[in-house]
């Protein structure tokens, strides 16, 4: 070609031509400099690096956080077709001068991007990979193990893996979020009702279905109701347990009328658990006390040197304890505090705490004063506990392994009597 020729030739990305693909999703905003259209970072290197950017090659520039996947993925097949390109180049000047004494790199080159000795390269390493880490074998039945492997495939040469920060901060945090995020339709007003069957060999699960759509209604319950005693088998039921709802409650009479040989009863624990909710919204002092009491656990399990000194005092003990049902373990939680008295009233008088920046809150003063007793907690506790603990005697009966239904009557007849003796026969208190 003639220089002149040569003169009348623009550049594919010459100013006034553009003819680039890359140009479609970037603004030149400087010498060298295109800004991308879509999350409006300006990678240096001009218009090559903005389409490894928008390719998420990762190679010498970040990846774009906001390209839209075809248009990711058809610049990852421009990359790659230029990559091929190149590698024919290569071969065939490799071809030309192979009479110079390079035949070992020729043989090397061709053996590398021949498909059979590439798929051995590659399975020799990804073998030592799995046998140097440690990793379980049956991780290659995994669905995302061959998903990841049909990417790498895709994206071809110049893909860069994530680095050691990636893998344990940020590429976590984003699949804990994306995670989270994939969660939030079911941790929304869903209801999953569960069937278990009781008998004399034990308990066993027989399945469960979302409620969400029907739980309210009582006609619909009776009909799910229904379908479960026709599964198991009518002459195989005797009694059928639900909550204490009143949709249950009625689901449950319609269908003693059609099954006579069966009866429904409310669930103990649900019953117990009503009552003890009555007694956390009903009733001012326990009211006012349970607060108070979570602020306290709250203010403490909330910092890790508070907890710390927690456990120093009460050798390890929590004042926190799970119980079988929401309200029993608000309950539960007093009758800790109340045990660890002593311990909580050392710790927040004690020199290290006083010394602490806790101490100087407006917060931890707050604190301080509860557990100080300074506006009568302790014996609010004392009195919360008085009406609760015979109750949760008989709820942590009824929740056990063996089927409590003939004592249950019993028990709560002798419960009633002990929160009376405890009040001394008083019945307003």
């Amino acid at each position: 070609m003639s220089t002149l020729a040569r003169k009348k030739i623009k550049r594919k990305n010459a100013p006034g031509n553009r003819s680039d693909l890359g140009w479609d999703h970037g603004v030149e905003v400087g010498s060298r400099k295109v800004q991308c259209n879509y999350c409006k970072e300006i990678p240096s290197g001009g218009i090559y690096r903005l389409k490894h950017h928008l390719a998420g090659t990762r190679k010498n520039v970040s990846a774009c956080s906001s390209v839209p996947e075809k248009v990711r993925e058809r610049f990852v097949a421009l990359l790659n077709a230029q990559v091929e390109a190149s590698i024919k180049k290569k071969r065939w000047y490799t071809i030309e001068e192979e009479d110079d004494g390079s035949d070992d790199e020729l043989v090397e080159v061709q053996q590398l991007h021949s498909s059979k000795g590439r798929g051995k390269h590659i399975g020799s390493s990804m073998d030592k990979f799995f046998y140097t880490s440690a990793i379980p074998f049956n991780c290659v039945k995994n669905p995302e193990f061959l998903q990841m492997i049909e990417m790498i495939s895709r994206f071809g040469i110049g893909l860069k893996p994530p680095s050691y920060h990636e893998i344990r901060e940020t590429c976590l945090k984003k699949e804990v979020d994306f995670t989270q995020q994939m969660l939030e339709e079911y941790k929304k007003r869903r209801s999953i009702c569960n069937f278990l069957v009781n008998s004399p060999k034990g308990t066993i699960f027989l399945y469960s279905i979302d409620t969400s759509d029907i739980s309210k209604i009582a006609e619909k319950v009776y009909q799910m109701l229904d379908e479960v005693v026709d599964r198991v088998g009518e002459e195989n039921v005797v009694q059928l347990v639900t909550d204490n709802a009143a949709n249950y409650k009625l689901a449950g009479e319609m269908l003693m009328q059609k099954r006579k040989c069966l009866f429904w009863t409310p669930c103990a624990a649900h019953c117990l658990d009503l009552i003890l909710e009555d007694f956390k919204k009903k009733i001012k002092d326990h009211k006012y006390t349970i607060a108070k009491g979570k602020k306290i656990t709250t203010y403490i399990y909330s910092r890790a040197m508070l907890l710390n000194w927690l456990r120093n005092f009460t050798k390890g003990r929590e004042l926190i304890r799970p119980a079988a049902t929401r309200f029993a373990t608000s309950y539960l939680t007093l009758s800790c505090l109340n045990e660890f008295k002593g311990e909580l009233m050392t710790m927040f008088s004690s020199e290290q705490w006083r010394c602490s920046k806790f101490a100087k809150t407006k917060e931890g003063k707050t604190i301080h004063a509860i557990v100080m007793d300074n506006n009568g907690f302790w014996r609010l506790v004392v009195r919360c506990l008085k009406a609760a603990i015979p109750l949760l005697k008989v709820l942590r009966m009824v929740d056990s392994d063996t089927p409590p239904m003939g004592f249950i009557y019993l028990e709560m007849e002798k419960a009633k009597e002990e929160i009376q003796k405890n009040f001394n026969n008083v019945q307003k208190r």
